[in-house]
């Protein structure tokens, strides 16, 4: 006697359906589904001889066919796609969340216990609840061994139903990116406390002390947040070109002691780094002629330079027992890094003895030492924005973090600079306070770095947050980019900038801005482009003729904010 044959009836139980079941089961073995998305399901888990479709469905059916047809599609794709139930449970999936949880089939399984009831970082702490309630929803899970999916649930709504009892969910591998953005928060942790010394210890804390502790500090936020074992810090003297220790974890004793100089040959990656000012990424170390043995059995390196007013004092350099370690991506993000650990160390006046003795010298040195590189920072991940919005928000959003990072950096490090004098040097108050000016935000425009640098010191002495541009491209790319609620309050700009004049950039910033608090500078010479004129004309405020007194900055300064 032969098999019955298997066949999938999609209807629910009206009386006609129930009468045509009982006349099928007579001479075949019938399973029984009241949807197209239950029957999508079981298709993908067992082999039917034959669908029966009851008139109701037939179109739905249809749409799930062409589903079929382009499942091959879905299987493919870099991301995982799961169809859930009301209660969390896999009726099909892609493949993708097979191969990441190591599950030959997923189907049937409940999904948060199939990634091991991960934490839901949000926004949403409930996202499946939310598309069941008939709205698309996206979260953030986190996973055993520090791994990150984002998932994204859309409900699907079925013809009998009022509310949804099926999801379509997207799982995608956030892993690199979270990473990434952790090293970013720690190293502006790192920047907070790497001189963490009350002003009252600091005469009793020698520089060698502080040495240690910036040591230390370097050493906790690499291990337990970048996750990097191996690291070795030079410093580079300026005079002899030679690269001294000043951190060295996992490296080799003998590594560690070797003489290094800043030269493109002979002194391994470190001096190449150091002799050219351009970071490394050495894949394999056995393959590159350029490495000279550091880490023990180390099989891929990333080195890069401390730049400081265009400078290299330094290198920054860690290490694997893996080969192909570090990504592009690492390297990127390092540069960065290590432009702000640069200034840190700069300022904390750790490369040399103490280069102030009073509270006054000591905050105006950081100023410059902080302010322009700062700026620099700003300005590239200003215009490196620029070009991804529209295009890939999660650049963006990485981006934005950067230049918030950038900013409270900057502001952490004066204050730790000005915690570095001794208590009996605290300057006394300014005479002129210009409570008005306190936390006021002011971009200064000019191509004139010594004009720039003078914004910083004259203005933040005032309580003022100084950022600068070079030219006016700039200046437009930082007003766009700037935080709700944090706007500039004034902006000074000189009138012949090297891309266009004051009253061009005043019409270029009033399409971005309004009002608009726009001061322009200029000399007492002839205005070719009568750009002055034409910027009255259309609504311009405030002029600075140079040379202009310190209270006239102030006194134009103060009328512009609101």
């Amino acid at each position: 006697m032969s098999a019955k044959s298997k066949i999938l009836f999609i209807g629910n139980s009206l009386q006609r359906n129930r009468e045509l079941l009982a006349e099928l089961r007579k001479g075949h073995t019938v399973e029984q589904v009241k949807s197209p998305i239950h029957a999508l399901a079981r298709l993908a888990q067992e082999v039917f001889d034959a669908v029966y479709v009851t008139g109701e469905h037939f179109s739905e059916v249809m749409q799930a066919g062409t589903f079929l047809q382009n499942e091959r599609i879905l299987r493919e794709m870099p991301d995982g796609v799961v169809l859930l139930d009301a209660e969390n449970t896999i009726l099909w999936g892609n493949g993708r969340l097979s191969e990441w949880t190591g599950r030959k089939s997923v189907a049937g399984e409940n999904f948060y216990k199939l990634l091991g009831n991960p934490e839901i970082l949000g926004p949403d702490f409930c996202p499946f609840h939310t598309a069941l309630a008939g709205q698309s929803s996206m979260s953030m899970l986190r996973v055993d061994g520090n791994r990150y999916f984002q998932i994204h649930a859309a409900p699907v709504h079925d013809a009998e139903d009022d509310l949804p009892r099926h999801l379509v969910v997207t799982v995608r591998d956030a892993t690199s990116e979270m990473l990434q953005q952790q090293k970013l928060d720690a190293i502006h942790k790192a920047g907070i406390e790497l001189a963490d010394l009350k002003p009252e210890e600091m005469p009793h804390v020698s520089v060698e002390d502080r040495i240690e502790l910036l040591k230390c500090n370097i050493l906790h936020f690499t291990q337990d947040l970048l996750h990097y074992d191996v690291v070795e810090i030079r410093l580079l003297e300026s005079q002899s070109g030679r690269l001294q220790p000043l951190l060295a974890e996992g490296i080799k004793p003998e590594s560690a002691r070797r003489e290094l100089f800043a030269l493109p040959q002979g002194n391994g990656v470190t001096g190449f780094v150091a002799a050219t000012g351009k970071s490394y990424l050495c894949e394999d170390t056995a393959k590159d002629p350029l490495y000279i043995e550091g880490a023990q059995d180390a099989k891929s390196s990333l080195t890069v330079p401390l730049i400081l007013h265009d400078e290299v004092i330094g290198t920054f350099n860690v290490e694997s027992p893996k080969p192909r370690a570090f990504s592009e991506s690492d390297l990127q993000f390092l540069e960065i890094f290590c432009r702000d650990l640069a200034v840190a160390v700069n300022t904390l006046d750790l490369l040399a003895a103490e280069k102030a003795s009073t509270a006054v010298k000591s905050t105006e040195a950081i100023h410059g030492a902080v302010a322009l590189p700062v700026d620099d920072i700003l300005n590239d991940a200003v215009n490196i924005m620029e070009r991804y919005i529209g295009h890939d928000a999660d650049v963006v959003a990485r981006l934005r973090n950067i230049l918030r990072n950038a900013r409270d950096i900057k502001q952490v490090i004066q204050a730790v600079g000005r915690r570095m004098a001794p208590s009996s040097a605290h300057p006394q108050p300014l005479a002129d306070e210009r409570p008005k000016l306190r936390s006021r935000q002011v971009l200064v425009v000019d191509a004139d770095e010594s004009v720039r640098s003078a914004a910083h010191n004259l203005l933040e002495r005032y309580g003022c947050i100084v950022e600068t541009a070079h030219n006016g491209a700039e200046a437009i790319s930082m007003v766009r980019s700037g935080e709700p609620n944090s706007n500039y309050g004034c902006i000074i700009s000189d009138i012949g900038l090297p891309d266009m004049n004051g009253y061009e950039l005043m019409m270029k910033l009033k399409e971005v801005m309004s009002p608009l608090p726009l001061v322009l500078m200029t000399g007492y010479g002839y205005d070719a482009g009568h750009s002055i004129v034409k910027a009255r004309e259309g609504g311009l405020k405030a002029v600075l003729y140079k040379p202009f007194r310190l209270d006239q900055l102030l006194d134009t300064v103060e009328m512009m904010l609101k």
